[in-house]
């Protein structure tokens, strides 16, 4: 009996000391659940968001800058600094929580204001990543999307250059990322957006970015007026040299903006990179071959042009086209673009300076849609043996339809609201003598 009761304290002792030690495994078994900031993952977003700044300064400021006269260089780079630097300010005050804070302050439409100036980010604070288990620092998550914003108000400035004020500029740039940019990112990409949750894919901004761009481009172009002399004098670009290497640094720089949008350094990331260089490759060649095609000879400017073309395309498409569907999108976006740039701007009559519309506006386009159908098994594309291309194609039309109508509406508010306040065009004077001494006081060269 004796031993019997010694038996039964000792098993009621263990039994009590696994019990009482179950707390402790628990929270390690939690702990090891939990998602953990990934080191690969996070050194790589914070390389390609660096990429994303390369593409805006210098990147896109030559490639713009090269486009205009002589008289209009250092304006443009100016202009380009400048909306950029405004952008990320404005990013970090309210921008970020518009697009990604909390709930909706319109449902489906736009986020509230709950981390209006990052409020509530910490060093600790972490962004989702696409697979179960993994993180990345908010910060780097913030960083990278403010480099998207920045990137796309600097695109709109390619249809107004060589006559807008540079104050109407800064201005417009300010309401527009209020009400046109900050929308529109959270509706495609944040938790809610109507976009999103349509099952739209836009893997790296064909909406956000290039449509939003090249439309509002095209509204400030009318609204703003052809150029002195535009059809009737001469107004070819002052350093195709510069475009070129501006052409070189945003190729460069999309690597970090399309593979980079994987969020991680995974297959997605490999796949959007080789994509990047198949479809821009792609819309080189057609480029110049559709100019060949049209009676000219296949140009620099064409290749250049067919590079952005190919890269605004895939842009979209990135994380779901197979490298062959790649290279089918970015010739399609080059010939369609290349097309209305050479045969039909003229006939509309309006003065797009710089083609973001025609490039920008309509290859987002072209990539938006497209993406529906690279993304087939048969074209290499990610999709499964249950696709249903018709259902995906009348989806992206959709959300192509919501970008353009918002984008146009928005930036027409946006530009009319500058145009009473401080009017948007420099004096014919200024407009004459070239908006870099008329606006600045300096020159972009002075021999």
């Amino acid at each position: 009996m004796r031993k019997t009761k010694m038996i039964m304290g000792a098993v009621g002792a263990t039994a009590f000391s696994m019990l009482s030690v179950l707390p402790a495994f628990a929270q390690e078994a939690a702990e090891a659940a939990a998602p953990i900031v990934d080191k690969g993952d996070t050194a790589w977003m914070m390389t390609a968001t660096v990429l994303v700044m390369a593409m805006i300064v210098p990147g896109l400021a030559l490639f713009y800058g090269g486009l205009v006269r002589t008289k209009n260089m250092l304006s443009v780079l100016t202009q380009i600094i400048a909306v950029a630097s405004l952008a990320m300010v404005v990013w970090v005050l309210y921008g970020y929580s518009m697009a990604f804070g909390g709930g909706d302050l319109i449902p489906g439409i736009v986020g509230n204001f709950d981390k209006i100036f990052l409020n509530g980010v910490t060093v600790d604070s972490v962004a989702d990543t696409f697979s179960d288990g993994f993180k990345i620092p908010e910060y780097v998550f913030i960083a990278f999307q403010m480099t998207f914003a920045a990137i796309t108000v600097a695109l709109v400035v390619g249809g107004l250059v060589e006559r807008l004020k540079f104050s109407a500029l800064m201005l417009f740039a300010l309401i527009w990322l209020t009400i046109v940019y900050f929308p529109i990112a959270h509706m495609v990409w944040g938790v809610g957006g109507i976009i999103l949750d349509m099952g739209a894919y836009d893997f790296a901004g064909g909406t956000v970015v290039h449509i939003n761009a090249g439309v509002s481009a095209l509204v400030g172009a009318i609204i703003l007026g052809k150029r002195i002399g535009y059809q009737k004098e001469i107004m070819a670009p002052h350093s195709l040299t510069m475009t070129l290497i501006g052409t070189g640094l945003l190729w460069v720089g999309w690597f970090g903006f399309n593979a980079g949008s994987a969020l991680e350094a995974n297959g997605s990331a490999a796949l959007a990179m080789i994509n990047t260089f198949a479809a821009t490759a792609g819309g080189v060649l057609f480029w110049m071959l559709t100019e060949k095609a049209l009676g000219h000879k296949g140009s620099m400017l064409g290749a250049c042009s067919g590079a952005i073309a190919g890269l605004v395309a895939i842009t979209p498409a990135a994380g779901n086209a197979g490298p062959a569907g790649a290279i089918l999108l970015g010739g399609l976006s080059s010939v369609i673009c290349c097309y209305f740039v050479m045969k039909l701007k003229a006939k509309f009559g309006f003065d797009d300076s710089l083609d973001a519309f025609g490039i920008h506006g309509l290859g987002g386009i072209v990539g938006s849609i497209g993406v529906a159908i690279v993304n087939l098994p048969g074209l290499g594309g990610q999709a499964g043996d249950d696709y249903d291309l018709m259902g995906q194609l009348g989806i992206q039309i959709a959300a192509v339809g919501i970008a353009v109508a918002w984008a146009t509406i928005g930036s027409a508010i946006a530009f009319y609201i500058v145009k009473a306040v401080i009017g948007l065009r420099v004096s014919e004077e200024v407009e004459r003598e070239g908006l870099d001494l008329g606006e600045h006081g300096e020159r972009a060269y002075n021999y």
